[in-house]
């Protein structure tokens, strides 16, 4: 052992503490002064009196025998959503192996401007997509295809390849690619264009090949469609409206129940974007089915949540809830419901599970609950009733849609909706606004998606443009556009109307057809005018496919919107890719909108009649 571990004369240095230490100890513990625990266990209430004046003023004297509820029987009906409707267009069947959201709120991916091609990153995907299937069949067969199918080569001297020429980064991406790679969307529009085309077509290397390459096309076809879920059949989007419309309905003994959602915007669905409407029988020839019945015998069960208070003794309630840090104001009335429920009802609530698949409607026909004293209790649903009853509160149930005392609706609908959404970057972005100065609506294109797939602001590619416009005026007068000169002796000017940006499309308010008194937007245009040229001003088109509304189709359309729709506050319309993942695993992308409320009035600057000095 080390010698500085030994003390050599441990008297001494105790005595003389001349080492620190711990010499004495003791140990504290309880002494009973009996050895009986009877006293310790009565809870004795030195004020009994004030006990019984509380229980007397919370109304604890007036109860009941109540027994707890020891078994229940419940008939169930359930039964599937079978069929589906898009804004009043043809019904379609039911498919639940996809998620509600995106088989409404799809919308075709704009794949050209006009006559003019746009989304070059999606064409870029598909052709490098293309080139990796078929390479390891005929390696020669690449070249071939970006021979076949290239990417546009946009021209500065041509007006109508303005979109992509005005703007430098889009111009330098398509001349980048422009004889390098191969456009997929070219090929997929090939494939699919009736006529029976196949990929071999005017390609030499696959000569002989022909069969192999058809099943390469398919896979293609089958990978372009998987990619982005683009709509089949009737879109659910009302353009006049800003909203989608659809309805589903599910068989019953006799007829159909019909669910409509006529005002679905927020980009989320569930019980309370449906309504029932009782006066359709079904949607097109009904199909009566028998529901699938169900009873259910079980014990029921409390119904427990974190904090909840505890009812025996010695029994501390869980602390991570703790309602006595709620602090509601005189306005928070959710917050003192919560508060009252949590304390109050919290004990009073059991539960029956039941598992019912999404996409499907629930309807409880009897419940019967046995007490511990062998009491039966027939339960009726508590939001029964008259639907227009303004008393009748209750979670979960549908509206009835219409006006009228009917009776209410105790089903529980189960939308197969998506639990989760991930949406990114607005690839359009429209505001519409009031401006009560020029009194008129303007739908102001915030965030505009380039050619190239890029995002800017609506407001750098309306400047950009005019650029463009200019410098085109420019070359073709072969000198900059000189504005007509001021008369010498007049001391001030006389100036028609102001200039607004190219990105706010004017909204201008027409009467309805057949009616003189109500009125509705309709979707104007200004004139591009360049002071000095003697050109006929062009009309400045919109950008978005959100405002674009008709004027793509053959032959060109207006585009109408309700004026209720546009509120004083504004609306914002986005549109965004979006994905979800469905209870199979696979995934899926489309491209949806959304409508949120604005952030109030706008001003454009625009202006008639005004004296400039």
């Amino acid at each position: 052992m080390a010698e500085k571990l030994i003390t050599a004369d441990l008297g001494a240095v105790i005595i003389q503490k001349s080492k620190p230490g711990i010499t004495i100890w003791n140990r504290l513990e309880g002494r009973p002064r009996a050895d009986t625990f009877d006293r310790a266990l009565r809870a004795e209430v030195r004020d009994a009196l004030w006990m019984l004046t509380r229980q007397w003023q919370l109304g604890e004297f007036r109860g009941d025998d109540a027994g707890s509820p020891i078994l229940t029987r419940v008939r169930l009906e359930t039964t599937r959503l079978r069929k589906y409707q898009a804004a009043g267009g043809a019904v379609e069947p039911f498919d639940d192996g996809v998620p509600l959201e995106p088989r409404v709120e799809r919308m075709p991916v704009p794949l050209k401007l006009a006559a003019h091609e746009i989304s070059l990153d999606i064409r870029l995907l598909g052709g490098r997509h293309w080139i990796k299937l078929v390479t390891p069949l005929a390696a020669a067969a690449a070249p071939q295809f970006i021979t076949k199918y290239p990417v546009h080569s946009p021209d500065p001297l041509q007006v109508s390849d303005a979109p992509t020429c005005a703007h430098p980064e889009a111009w330098s991406a398509f001349e980048t690619v422009a004889t390098r790679r191969m456009d997929g969307v070219k090929l997929y529009e090939y494939l699919t264009s009736p006529g029976g085309h196949r990929a071999s077509d005017g390609i030499a290397a696959l000569a002989g090949l022909e069969s192999a390459s058809d099943a390469i096309a398919d896979r293609f076809v089958r990978w372009f469609e998987k990619l982005i879920y683009q709509p089949a059949g009737n879109a659910a989007w009302l353009a006049d409206r800003l909203e989608y419309q659809f309805a589903v309905s599910a068989p019953q003994s006799t007829d159909e129940k019909v669910f409509v959602a006529d005002q679905y915007f927020q980009g989320h669905l569930d019980w309370y974007n449906f309504d029932i409407d009782r006066s359709r029988p079904g949607l097109d020839t009904p199909a009566p089915a028998p529901p699938d019945v169900t009873t259910l015998e079980m014990l029921p069960t409390q119904t427990t949540f974190n904090g909840m208070p505890n009812t025996r003794w010695w029994a501390f309630e869980d602390g991570r809830t703790n309602f006595g840090d709620v602090r509601p104001d005189t306005t928070d009335l959710a917050k003192l419901l919560l508060v009252e429920f949590g304390l109050i009802y919290a004990n009073d609530w059991f539960l029956v599970p039941f598992t019912a698949p999404a996409g499907s409607v629930v309807a409880i026909k009897g419940m019967a609950v046995t007490n511990v004293f062998g009491e039966r209790t027939w339960v009726e649903a508590s939001g029964a009733g008259a639907d227009d009853d303004w008393q009748r509160w209750a979670m979960f149930l549908v509206s009835i849609a219409g006006k009228g005392q009917e009776a209410a609706d105790t089903s529980l609908l189960l939308p197969p909706a998506s639990q989760q959404v991930l949406e990114g970057p607005p690839i359009e972005d429209v505001m519409f606004a009031r401006d009560e100065m020029a009194n008129m609506v303007w739908g102001v294109e915030r965030g505009i998606t380039l050619p190239s797939g890029d995002h800017v602001r609506g407001r750098e590619a309306a400047d950009e443009t005019r650029v463009f416009f200019e410098r085109e005026a420019e070359r073709r007068l072969g000198a900059p556009p000189v504005p007509p000169p001021f008369a010498e002796a007049a001391k001030i000017r006389y100036k028609v109307m102001s200039s607004v940006p190219e990105n706010w499309i004017p909204m201008i308010p027409m009467h309805v057809p057949g009616d003189v008194r109500e009125t509705q937007l309709q979707r104007a245009a200004l004139l591009r005018i360049i002071e000095g040229d003697p050109a006929v001003p062009a009309k400045v088109s919109p950008r978005t496919s959100l405002l674009r509304v008709g004027i793509d189709a053959t032959p060109p359309g207006p585009y109408f919107l309700h004026e209720e729709e546009v509120s004083r506050a504004g609306i914002q319309v986005t549109q965004r890719y979006q994905r979800t993942r469905w209870r199979d695993g696979r995934v899926w992308v489309w491209l949806g909108v959304r409508k949120q409320t604005g952030r109030g009035e706008g001003s454009s600057g625009l202006a008639f009649d005004r004296l400039v000095t």
